[in-house]
């Protein structure tokens, strides 16, 4: 059964406020809903979204590189890993350990270089386990992993979100204190337009977009050194300046990047200073 409409409320409101993305909306209550909070032993300073409005474009591959990286330079890092019908993070990062709970709550598990993982797949039977849940029991149980993980002192937390903006995006948004998003894509323009959709909802929600990651952009060959572009040209820099996104890094086609997940090594990646401009825009988040 539909939710009452608010008075006030637009022809085509669905009577939820909480899961809506409409920003302004008159039947919307000043006072905004009380965020939850990490446990006692969490203290988590800087939240950052990884987003794609499409499945397939190395959202997770790019959530994993930046985690990463941040951990060479000796940040806490963290990955939430909300994609939770179709969770990779744990195969990036050979992280195949249980959790442990304890009295406070459950321990999220770690990588070698210390990067502290929490995800649905950690707690399956197996990693080919189907998770075939409906939408509020996904957000139940991403609100659980924000609130009774004991995360400790992180100095960044990544979200690996799930493709598209369904219920998860809005429910992320709404209820995290997120500090800012960086959304991924590849070199075709209908790619371009489906960040265009996670950019826009995002300044519906009021979250800053910090960056955008161009993946698949080349592919550099061995023998002469030159980049083929497979997928057509790099459309980064068009659509970041299109919807105001700040800073742009690409990525190569790399039969590293699957090499390294599926033994579990990603941590080994040199990105050589690809993803600098958005760890720069990380940090000043």
């Amino acid at each position: 059964m539909d939710e009452k409409k608010p008075e006030g409320a637009p022809e085509d409101c669905g009577g939820s406020c909480s899961s809506c993305g409409v920003a302004g909306c008159g039947a919307r209550s000043d006072e905004a809903p009380r965020k939850p909070t990490p446990n006692d032993r969490s203290d988590i300073k800087k939240v950052i979204a990884v987003v794609s409005g499409k499945g397939g474009v190395g959202k997770s591959l790019v959530t994993s590189l930046l985690a990463s990286e941040f951990a060479k330079q000796g940040k806490r890092v963290a990955i939430l890993d909300a994609d939770v019908t179709g969770p990779s993070i744990p195969k990036a990062f050979g992280a195949v350990a249980r959790p442990v709970v304890d009295e406070d709550g459950m321990n999220p598990v770690t990588t070698p270089s210390g990067i502290e993982v929490m995800s649905v797949n950690l707690l399956l039977p197996g990693e080919d386990t189907p998770v075939a849940w409906r939408g509020p029991v996904i957000t139940n149980a991403l609100m659980q992993f924000w609130q009774e993980v004991n995360w400790g002192d992180v100095d960044i937390m990544l979200i690996d979100m799930p493709p598209g903006t369904s219920d998860v995006f809005l429910t992320i948004f709404q209820m995290l204190p997120i500090d800012g998003i960086v959304t991924v894509s590849a070199p075709q323009e209908l790619v371009g337009a489906i960040v265009g959709k996670a950019v826009n909802l995002a300044h519906n929600l009021n979250v800053p977009v910090i960056g955008l990651v161009e993946n698949m952009a080349y592919f550099k060959c061995d023998e002469c050194d030159k980049r083929h572009h497979i997928f057509g040209e790099p459309q980064g820099a068009q659509v970041a300046e299109k919807y105001g996104i700040p800073a742009v890094a690409t990525l190569p086609m790399d039969p590293r990047f699957a090499a390294l997940v599926d033994t579990g090594a990603i941590e080994q990646y040199d990105v050589e200073g690809a993803l600098a401009p958005i760890i720069e825009q990380i940090e000043q988040a």
